[in-house]
């Protein structure tokens, strides 16, 4: 399907397709009044829903996307609507893998194509914080991840607590994505860096100084 009139509006602004963004927030209702908008407009142009979210606040999001005048369980039953715990996406099997969770976004994304024509994927990426094997990979999976969504018209956005992540990290995390919401507003990323050249430094970083 093609998708050049796809209208896709995120914290006010229309992103282009193949977007791969950050949004950075202080509190949870500071990323639902970002996020829960572009939820709505996913509906009502019939997109696939995919979200990976702690399962401590799974409830709070289906009932908040249920506020939405939306029907949760007929939308979860039709597939429309996926909301995962990180059990079941990136902390499979106890441990971050970076390349088995590319390939499960490769997976989403051409399901959502061949069933719904269009992907919305929203992720929180606190699981990084979390005391499991792999974690510190966020930022090479974050980079590598431009690899993947390249290749599909649709929108991934990744959300970061701001308050719970080092400046280093923030940092890091701002230049792997393309786009980025800050201060609740989405812009083109004037600190983007192209994936080889980012996997190269991050290469460089691990070279024991002499």
């Amino acid at each position: 399907m093609g998708h050049r009139n796809h209208s896709v509006t995120l914290a006010g602004s229309t992103l282009k397709p193949r977007s791969h963004a950050c949004a950075f927030f202080h509190d949870q209702e500071e990323q639902y009044r970002l996020l829960l908008p572009f939820v709505k407009e996913g509906f009502e142009q019939r997109d696939k829903i995919f979200q990976i979210v702690d399962r401590r606040h799974r409830d709070d999001r289906l009932n908040r996307i249920g506020a939405l005048g939306i029907d949760v369980a007929a939308a979860e039953e039709s597939g429309q609507l996926e909301v995962r715990p990180w059990e079941n996406a990136h902390l499979r099997e106890g441990r971050f893998d970076q390349y088995a969770m590319l390939a499960l976004v490769e997976e989403v994304l051409t399901k959502g194509r061949e069933r719904f024509g269009f992907t919305r994927f929203w992720a929180n990426m606190e699981w990084s914080l979390e005391d499991f094997p792999g974690v510190d990979d966020i930022v090479e999976y974050e980079c590598r991840l431009n690899d993947v969504t390249s290749r599909f018209d649709d929108v991934v956005v990744c959300t970061y607590d701001l308050g719970r992540f080092s400046a280093s990290v923030v940092i890091d995390i701002l230049r792997t994505h393309p786009q980025v919401i800050v201060g609740g507003i989405l812009q083109e990323n004037p600190f983007y860096v192209a994936p080889d050249q980012f996997l190269g430094e991050l290469r460089a970083r691990d070279v024991p100084a002499h």
